[in-house]
């Protein structure tokens, strides 16, 4: 069975979506476990696992996960690359992996080539 054209363009950006990262507004799509997390990581950006634990120790008891729970929960965001997990052992640091925005398509010449048209409409302005 060959593959369609609609499978093919979810493919492509189901790749894209995992190489840019994610948005926020994606955030409210998680299941409540996960979306927990991501919202305390996003308070903070960076945090080490150490540092995750004793947030999660100091939520509300209906709130928390134990060291399985939450150690299953960064896999599962790490692996769907809703964080950026570095370093190893005592030293792991968690990471938010925000979309990246957008640049500018102007590039550093646009400056430079307005101010010669200005120069030359000038030059060619008839006196005041």
């Amino acid at each position: 069975m060959s593959e369609s054209i609609f499978d093919r363009l979810q493919k492509k950006l189901d790749v894209q979506k995992h190489e840019e990262g994610i948005s926020a507004g994606d955030i409210a799509e998680l299941p409540p476990a996960l979306r927990k997390i991501m919202r305390m990581m996003l308070r903070e950006v960076e945090l080490t696992y150490k540092a995750i634990c004793a947030a999660m120790d100091e939520m509300p008891a209906p709130d928390r996960m134990n060291r399985q729970e939450l150690d299953q929960a960064l896999e599962t965001l790490t692996s769907q690359n809703w964080l950026i997990r570095r370093g190893e052992g005592e030293g792991v640091n968690y990471m938010v992996n925000l979309r990246r925005k957008a640049g500018s398509s102007l590039g550093l010449n646009f400056w430079d080539s307005l101010d010669e048209k200005i120069a030359t409409n000038k030059k060619d302005a008839p006196p005041e």
